[in-house]
């Protein structure tokens, strides 16, 4: 708890005040400590970690060296809903059948602009 040599006789003094005080501590002993980021991950090997108990409140003091994992970035998949009006209306928009249009905003995530914009491209282009 303290660095360099304690006095035995002290440490008994101190952790009767501590006591006094209504402050306890305790020695843990997990095999692995894991803070998760956003961007990574630190891992503690078997460090050591103490507990202080003051009134109720606990506080963790965790000693050791964490490796430093980067965490890669998952592509959430958004599912986008297509409705039937925004179907009818870019189909209604650029003249073409509905499944034309489904599929072009099916392509561009539910963007109406957009689809109608890629149907009037594709039109001029035949």
């Amino acid at each position: 708890m303290f660095p360099g040599r304690v006095n035995p006789r002290m440490l008994k003094k101190m952790q009767k005040m501590m006591k006094d005080f209504g402050m306890e501590t305790e020695d843990l002993n997990p095999k692995k400590v894991i803070f998760v980021f956003d961007d990574e991950e630190w891992v503690f090997d078997e460090p050591k970690v103490q507990v202080m108990d003051i009134l109720g409140v606990k506080t963790y003091s965790i000693t050791g060296k964490p490796k430093k994992v980067k965490k890669e970035k998952e592509e959430e998949e958004v599912k986008i809903e297509i409705t039937e009006e925004d179907i009818e209306l870019v189909a209604n928009q650029c003249n073409v059948s509905k499944e034309l249009a489904k599929k072009a905003l099916e392509e561009c995530n539910g963007d109406i602009a957009e689809a109608i914009l890629k149907l009037e491209e594709e039109k001029e282009k035949n």
